[in-house]
């Protein structure tokens, strides 16, 4: 074991702050905001479309809906007969989520709701499409989440996962800060009672909430940041997010120094003007028929 995985163990989930999504900054939502149903729920795609050809009113809930990029394209496809809901467990991202809605022309097509997936508050069987993504990579007993999932969904309906797995991403040059930040954010994962192959389990987990290997339909993407562009706003984000403030204490606590922080931050900025740079991960998605 070298030093570095040995301080990628010591992280306790109290030590370790979430995004604070009321004081995120620009590079955070762009990140986040890259994301759309196109890029990031293809896989749902046809299904939603070929549902909406029978049911016009169809309904769909985004569970961990973020800054609700991914939700407000979803409410463009399904159209003005349909809705959206985009939940999230914190009800800071509800006025950036509203302010997205906005943005694409659909917010009279969404509602939001603050909500926790293991207990969502809605009754049985209340919607056409229950969706996450990367949300049960983060959190506890992801299987009980799936399951509420189900719950939720009406017969004939689908629930649907996307999660990265997070052990698979490979990137290049092979920058020793990159290579670092990797150990320091999956033991934040970790950390917080997540997984870090969580795109592998997807299927195993959904046989564990209760669903029967006929009803679920497994696939695999990946995400690339290759583009210029792209790799900037994803790298300034985790400069100015994931290696300051809270997130930075918290890892000085763990045993990191203020050298790796400086190493990881310098990297990063370097690796955005490489023209060999590259980074990837693989993703793992189910659809699951109720």
């Amino acid at each position: 074991m070298t030093e570095h995985q040995a301080k990628e163990t010591h992280l306790h989930p109290d030590a370790v702050p979430l995004v604070d999504w009321a004081t995120a900054n620009k590079n955070v939502y762009k990140h986040m905001e890259w994301r759309t149903a196109y890029n990031s729920a293809a896989y749902l795609v046809p299904v939603i479309e070929s549902m909406k050809k029978t049911n016009p009113a169809i309904t769909i809930l985004d569970v961990g809906a973020g800054s609700g990029s991914i939700s407000a394209t979803f409410a463009q496809i399904i159209g003005t007969k349909g809705h959206v809901t985009a939940l999230d467990l914190n009800p800071a991202t509800i006025p950036r989520c509203k302010a997205v809605a906005e943005e694409m022309g659909v917010i009279e097509m969404m509602s939001f709701q603050q909500g926790e997936v293991h207990k969502l508050p809605y009754e049985d069987n209340t919607f056409d499409i229950v969706h996450c993504h990367q949300l049960l990579t983060h959190v506890n007993a992801p299987w009980d989440a799936l399951r509420e999932m189900l719950r939720m969904t009406k017969p004939g309906g689908v629930v649907a996962a996307r999660e990265g797995d997070w052990e698979t991403e490979v990137r290049w040059p092979q920058l020793p800060g990159l290579v670092k930040f990797h150990g320091f954010a999956g033991s934040m994962l970790v950390g917080h009672g997540g997984t870090k192959s969580a795109g592998r389990q997807l299927v195993s987990w959904a046989l564990r909430a209760g669903a029967k290997r006929s009803q679920i339909t497994p696939s695999y993407g990946t995400w690339s940041y290759t583009d210029p562009e792209l790799k900037k706003i994803y790298a300034q984000g985790i400069i100015r997010d994931a290696l300051h403030g809270p997130v930075r204490q918290a890892g000085l606590k763990s045993g990191l120094t203020e050298d790796d922080f400086d190493e990881m931050e310098k990297d990063f900025e370097a690796w955005i003007g490489m023209e060999d740079g590259v980074l990837a991960m693989m993703h793992g998605e189910i659809m699951i028929k109720k």
